[in-house]
């Protein structure tokens, strides 16, 4: 035994447990004296809290990670998928050949102050964020060290909480003018978002599977949503219309069929700027700010905002409006509140009746429009509200707005 120590034949390795309880075993030297000092050391450790130095360090770089994690298949699933890429992609651009035990919390900072020269800070933080994930997940995987967690756990935020928030809201004649100036494919995409208050990517990506006509619902899985849960809109007489009027082209089967409901030349709207154009065209044209950068500049983004503060003004209970637009419960309400169906749908048209209501008052005060954009209001009026509700508003107006 003495001869195969002095040979260095005998090995000596050490076991201990992570903090996800996994036991791992190390090789730590080819004496006894080694093997005591390595787990004495991986105690002391263990007891600092310091479990990340117990670790070996690792020879991937952040390209071969980055490979690995994209191609997990629950990764795929998520339906922020491609911006997910997007964000490891631009990372990699600067640490792609870096191996990941080795960055520094010095370089990841710089990273921070180059890409705020060149984007926004909800940006950079979300790019940090993925790069969290990733190798939290390879981790736990046993694929890296825990050095680089380390570094990572101490990068602060870029984005002040709440300093993002905006205020601005759309209009009633605004939303007018939009679907006045809006292609065709944007104009159905405007109706659903100023109706629902669903969110631009899930009403881009709304899909045949997700409509329930005969019950009068949009039904989002928790893979649809920000939150991660399910969500029940009801659908009102204005989204209706929409949906049947774009159903029968599901009957055309082709080589590239889809079951996607909007489309701009007959693909899907996939990606998350698929709309800036179109929506910066139309607002352009209907002589509204578009783009944060504006003053007093709209965003499609705005929608929600408006329609929850429109519900407000409506007067729809609070929890009603939480749960059509996918807001968390809080408190014990989250258990001892579960709104039906049938309330949720009752909830919806008496926005519905607020809105028209609005829209019918627009044709009070449209004398500021040239002649021109009455005739196209009246156009809108008359293809969004019951008849019922424009003719006696029109009536003495001097404004020819005849439903017939």
């Amino acid at each position: 035994m003495d001869k195969s120590k002095r040979t260095q034949k005998v090995k000596f390795w050490i076991n201990f447990r992570l903090p996800d309880k996994t036991q791992r075993r190390e090789f730590v030297g080819y004496s006894i004296e080694e093997a005591k000092d390595a787990e004495g050391k991986c105690r002391g450790q263990k007891r600092e809290g310091r479990i990340f130095d117990m670790l070996p360090g690792s020879d991937i770089n952040f390209d071969q990670l980055v490979e690995w994690y994209t191609e997990l298949e629950h990764r795929k699933d998520l339906r922020s998928y491609e911006r997910l890429c997007i964000a490891l992609n631009r990372f990699n651009e600067v640490f792609g050949h870096r191996l990941v035990c080795d960055v520094k919390l010095s370089e990841i900072k710089n990273y921070q102050m180059a890409r705020l020269k060149e984007v926004k800070p909800a940006t950079v933080d979300y790019e940090i964020r993925v790069v969290k994930t990733m190798v939290k997940d390879a981790f736990y995987d046993k694929m890296v060290d825990g050095e680089v967690l380390r570094v990572l756990g101490q990068v602060k935020k870029q984005l002040k909480k709440g300093s993002n928030a905006r205020k601005r809201t759309v209009s009633v004649i605004e939303f007018l003018k939009l679907l006045v100036s809006a292609s065709p494919h944007l104009k159905d995409i405007l109706i659903v978002a100023y109706n629902t208050g669903m969110r631009p990517g899930e009403v881009r990506t709304l899909q045949w599977k997700h409509i329930d006509l005969d019950n009068g619902f949009i039904r989002l899985s928790e893979t649809d949503t920000k939150e991660d849960a399910e969500k029940v809109i009801p659908i009102n007489h204005h989204v209706r219309d929409v949906l049947i009027r774009l159903r029968p082209s599901l009957g055309v089967v082709t080589d590239d069929h889809h079951d996607f409901i909007f489309t701009f030349k007959g693909k899907p709207i996939t990606t998350p700027g698929g709309l800036k154009r179109s929506f910066r065209t139309a607002c352009k044209n209907a002589s509204i700010p578009c783009g944060e950068k504006a003053e007093n500049g709209i965003q499609l983004r705005d929608f929600r905002r408006t329609v929850k503060t429109n519900m407000v003004e409506a007067g729809i209970d609070k929890v009603y409006r939480d749960t059509i637009l996918g807001h968390s419960l809080k408190g014990m309400d989250v258990h001892y509140i579960a709104p039906s169906e049938k309330t949720l749908q009752k909830a919806m048209d008496q926005y519905t009746q607020w809105l028209d209501d609005q829209m019918v008052t627009v044709l009070e005060n449209v004398d500021h429009f040239v002649d021109q954009e009455k005739i196209e209001i009246c156009k809108l009026l008359k293809s969004l509200v019951p008849p019922a509700g424009i003719e006696p508003a029109a009536h003495g107006l001097g404004i020819h707005c005849s439903i017939h």
